[in-house]
Parts: C-alpha cells; sequence; structure tokens
C-alpha cells in the first residue's frame, strides 16, 4: 500500500511544466514531449501514460469557454460569418496551444502525485521494466 504524494503542489508544477517532485527541472521539450528523468532531481518520468487524454481535455476546456462566448458575441453584435469564423478560429487554435501543453504536465503531475502508472515502484523496490 503506498501513500499519495501532496496534489496541489504536483498539480502547479505540472502546470508550470516542470517537475511534479522537484518543481525545478523542465518537465517537457519539443512542445510535448516528456522528459526521461528530470534534470534537477533524477526522477523518473517515463513511466507517464498521458497519452490522448490532454488532448480531450484541451477540446473540452476551449469549448466551454468558446461556446457560449460565440454565442454571446453573435447575439449582441451579429458580426458577418467570416469575422466569426476568422476571429474565433484563430481564438480557438491559440487557446489550445496554450492550454495543451499545461493540460499534459498537470496529467503527468497527477500521475506522479497518485503513484499510477510505475510512478510509485521506485518507492518499493519493485522497478518496473519496459521493453
Amino acid at each position: 500500500m503506498s501513500i499519495n504524494r501532496p496534489l496541489k503542489p504536483a498539480l502547479l508544477h505540472g502546470w508550470r511544466r516542470c517537475c511534479p517532485s522537484c518543481g525545478k527541472g523542465a518537465l517537457l521539450h519539443k512542445y510535448l514531449k516528456v522528459h526521461d528523468s528530470c534534470k534537477a532531481c533524477g526522477q523518473e518520468l517515463h513511466h507517464h501514460r498521458a497519452d490522448d487524454g490532454p488532448a480531450y481535455l484541451t477540446i473540452l476546456i476551449v469549448g466551454h469557454i468558446l461556446a457560449p462566448l460565440l454565442h454571446v458575441v453573435f447575439v449582441q453584435f451579429r458580426p458577418e460569418p467570416w469575422i466569426m469564423a476568422l476571429g474565433f478560429g484563430v481564438g480557438s487554435m491559440a487557446l489550445c496551444l496554450y492550454l495543451l501543453p499545461r493540460i499534459k504536465g498537470g496529467v503527468v503531475a497527477f500521475q506522479w502525485a497518485r503513484r499510477l502508472n510505475g510512478f510509485g515502484a521506485e518507492a518499493s523496490g519493485n522497478v518496473l521494466k519496459t521493453h
């Protein structure tokens, strides 16, 4: 039975795209690639299994922000369709590009804090090896 690590600091470090353990080393490189280990504290990070979760969460959040805004802008101002398409297209792209690496950092940090997918194996001495 393993004890969870503090969740809130880990999520804040993940949001800042830093190591969930120390908060000093970089978590990501090349925009979305997770380092195999932290350069500052040596925490192994290769255990993560973020997969498509951050992309789905990003779409969910951006949709919940921009859909009501789209309705308000259309009802209040009645802009031309091409202006709305251009404005909301650029806005959704910018918001997605901003949120995606931060949400991925949060997902990896959550897995680390809850000792999921092999992040807790080093504490018990059972190191999982992937082939």
